[in-house]
C-alpha cells in the first residue's frame, strides 16, 4: 500500500501541515523536527507527489517539450540538450510527438495543460494560430526551438537557416564545385526547407553561377525522402559534381541509393549535409556538414524558459552559431 503525508505525520508524531512545509522547504518547525521527519520520510519509501507539491506554489516544475519526430537523430540532439539543462535546473520534462505535419499538436497541449506544466517548448513546428490562442489560454511561458515566428511575438533559438546554406553551398563552390544540385525540404516548410532553399540559390547567384532546376528536388528531411530525391536526381548525373543535402538523414538516404548505383562519394560527387547529427559521425565514409549547435540550442531554450518561468520576464530570442564540420565526403576539384 502507498505510503502518504498522513501515514508519514503519524509515525514522526507532527501535524500533516509540518511534513508539508518541510517537504516545500517552508518555515515553521525546529531542525530536530526536520531531522525527525526526514527519517520517516527515507525510512517509509514516501514520495511526494509532485503535482500536488507543486499546486502549492503554483509550479510542478515540469516542461512540454512538442516535437514533430522523436526518433529522428535531430530530435535526439536536442532533447539530449533539454534533458540534461531540465536535469541541472530540478525540472522534469514530458516528451510529446505531434508527428511530421503536427497533426496532435492541439491535443497536445490540452494534455500539457491538464498537467499543469510550467512552460512549454515548440521544436521544429510553425507556430500556427490555433496552436498560440491555445498557449495564450493556459497563461503559461512559451519558446520557440529551431523555429520562429514573424507573426506572434514568442522568443525562439535557431540557427539562420538561410545564412548556414549560403554557408554550405559556398563551401561546396570553394572547392571547385560549380555544376551543384541540391536536396532540399518543402519549399511550403517556412521554417527550414525555404531559408535553406533561399540560402542555396543566393549563394549561386553571387558566385556567378546558373540554377538549374533539373537539378534541384524536394523531400521532408528523412532517411527514406533522401533516398526518393536521390533516385530523381539519377538520371541528371552528368549535371552535377556536388549535392547540398537539406539534412543529415536525407544525405544518408541519397548516399545509400548511390552505393547501389555504384557510385563513390565522393569520387563520382560530393555530398554536404546540414544538422552534423550523431549518424554524420558514424557514415561511411564520415559526412561534411554544416553544424546546428543542436545540443547546445536544447539547454538554451531551457534556460530562458525557466527565466521566463521564475522572473516572468520577456526574454531575447537567441540566433547560435552554425559551422562546416569537414570530414570525407566533399572533394577538391582542381581546375585545370
Amino acid at each position: 500500500m502507498k505510503t502518504t503525508i498522513k501515514d508519514v505525520a503519524l509515525q514522526a508524531n507532527v501535524s500533516i501541515s509540518t511534513v508539508s512545509r518541510i517537504i516545500n522547504n517552508q518555515p515553521g518547525y525546529s531542525e530536530a523536527t526536520k531531522e525527525k521527519v526526514e527519517k520517516v520520510i527515507k525510512e517509509m519509501g514516501f514520495h511526494p507527489n509532485g503535482l500536488a507539491r507543486g499546486l502549492i506554489h503554483k509550479k510542478t516544475h515540469t516542461i512540454g517539450v512538442l516535437l514533430p519526430n522523436i526518433i529522428s537523430s535531430f530530435s535526439s540532439k536536442l532533447l539530449n540538450g533539454i534533458e540534461e539543462s531540465a536535469h541541472e535546473n530540478h525540472f522534469s520534462t514530458i516528451v510529446c510527438n505531434t508527428g511530421p505535419l503536427g497533426n496532435r499538436t492541439l491535443e497536445y497541449l490540452s494534455v500539457l495543460g491538464e498537467k499543469k506544466v510550467d512552460g512549454i517548448i515548440l521544436t521544429s513546428s510553425p507556430l500556427k494560430e490555433e496552436y498560440y490562442k491555445e498557449i495564450k489560454a493556459l497563461d503559461i511561458p512559451v519558446i520557440l526551438l529551431s523555429s520562429m515566428s514573424y507573426r506572434y511575438s514568442v522568443p525562439y533559438v535557431k540557427v539562420d537557416d538561410k545564412q548556414a546554406a549560403y554557408h554550405a553551398a559556398s563551401y561546396l563552390i570553394q572547392n571547385g564545385h560549380t555544376k551543384i544540385a541540391m536536396i532540399s525540404g518543402s519549399q511550403d516548410d517556412e521554417l527550414a526547407g525555404l531559408p535553406r532553399y533561399e540560402g542555396f540559390i543566393k549563394a549561386l547567384g553571387d558566385h556567378g553561377l546558373s540554377v538549374n532546376e533539373n537539378i534541384i528536388v524536394y523531400g521532408d528531411f528523412g532517411f527514406q525522402s533522401g533516398r526518393t530525391s536521390m533516385e530523381q536526381l539519377l538520371p541528371f548525373r552528368d549535371e552535377f559534381t556536388a549535392i547540398f543535402v537539406a539534412s543529415d538523414d536525407m544525405a544518408m538516404g541519397a548516399i545509400s541509393v548511390a552505393s547501389e548505383h555504384n557510385l563513390k562519394v565522393p569520387d563520382d560527387f560530393s555530398v554536404i549535409g546540414y544538422d552534423n547529427t550523431n549518424i554524420a559521425e558514424m557514415a561511411i565514409p564520415p559526412l561534411t556538414t554544416v553544424a546546428q549547435p543542436l545540443r547546445e540550442m536544447g539547454k538554451v531554450a531551457i534556460t530562458k524558459l525557466i527565466e521566463m518561468i521564475n522572473n516572468q520576464d520577456t526574454i531575447a530570442s537567441a540566433i547560435m552559431a552554425h559551422e562546416i564540420i569537414e570530414r570525407k565526403t566533399v572533394k577538391k576539384i582542381i581546375s585545370t
